[in-house]
């Protein structure tokens, strides 16, 4: 299994660039899109999951161009999207039948399929409960089913614990992990925590563009050495913001406790171990002042 993705780039009607100039390889295993909202990371779903076509560059699944040949992709291809309907008067049983036989499962293969999947995402004692009354988590269960209906060889996620609570997010996380082993996962997101605890490849997005695509432990190695805390008073506070990138702060009886991102530390400031959420932070402060520059 093999995603090459060549110097593709999206131009919407309105001349703003979705993508520009972006490549990548996509290995099995789950890979994390990690950047903040706008940053393209949707563009390149929709491009991945064939809804829409690039504006250039090229895209090949196992060496064939998925633009000219889409149905090879769509075959092997699963997606949750970030926005997941269901029809609310239909059970589990209902709604996936119908997906089943809309991607062309014959009613013998689609039964023994979604019994498999029901239980592999905790729906089998839910199975005849109208969707409309699902929780979100639940709803978002749903969907990774219908994703996995055609056992797909390439997984496709987006945004997908937005508005889960954390017991709903970690099951989440943990099923994903599970699904990873023998197909690619791609896993969008802007939430640092989501793709830290599963993705062993990060590729960080800004503005259209690949900032980095590393393993979690280099981009960790990469921030070595430039993560800080300092204690400064409330109105210091705003200063210091203006000056570095503050990753976190926390009130405390003797002053705010303060957790930067910086090349050159501030006057007292104690070294700490980063974490990826500041090597995120890191790479998004470098490509805008590059940018700006």
């Amino acid at each position: 299994m093999h995603l090459w993705i060549d110097r593709v780039g999206k131009r919407y009607k309105n001349g703003l660039w979705g993508l520009k100039n972006f490549s990548l390889e996509v290995q099995p295993g789950v890979l994390g899109l990690l950047g903040p909202n706008g940053a393209g990371k949707s563009t390149l779903m929709n491009i991945l999951s064939t809804i829409t076509k690039p504006t250039e560059g090229t895209i090949k699944w196992n060496g064939i161009d998925i633009v000219r040949a889409p149905d090879t992709l769509r075959a092997v291809l699963g997606y949750l999207p970030q926005n997941f309907g269901v029809y609310p008067n239909l059970n589990a049983v209902e709604f996936l039948q119908y997906l089943a036989s809309v991607k062309g499962l014959d009613k013998q293969s689609a039964r023994k399929r979604i019994d498999e999947l029901l239980t592999v995402v905790n729906l089998t004692e839910a199975r005849i409960q109208p969707l409309g009354t699902f929780s979100g988590g639940m709803r978002q269960r749903v969907g990774i089913a219908q994703a996995l209906l055609n056992d797909p060889q390439i997984l496709i996620v987006d945004e997908p614990t937005a508005g889960l609570d954390p017991e709903e997010r970690i099951r989440f996380r943990n099923l994903l992990t599970d699904l990873s082993s023998k197909r690619i996962v791609i896993l969008s997101s802007h939430i640092v925590s989501d793709v830290e605890s599963v993705a062993i490849a990060i590729a960080v997005i800004s503005n259209g563009s690949l900032v980095r695509h590393a393993s979690p432990e280099q981009l960790l190695r990469e921030v070595e050495g430039n993560v800080w805390r300092c204690v400064v008073s409330s109105a210091e506070l705003a200063g210091l913001k203006s000056a570095y990138r503050v990753t976190a702060t926390m009130q405390r009886t003797d002053g705010v406790h303060v957790r930067l991102v910086s090349d050159s530390p501030p006057p007292g400031a104690t070294p700490l171990p980063p974490t990826l959420e500041d090597a995120y932070l890191y790479l998004l402060s470098l490509h805008k002042k590059s940018n700006a520059a």
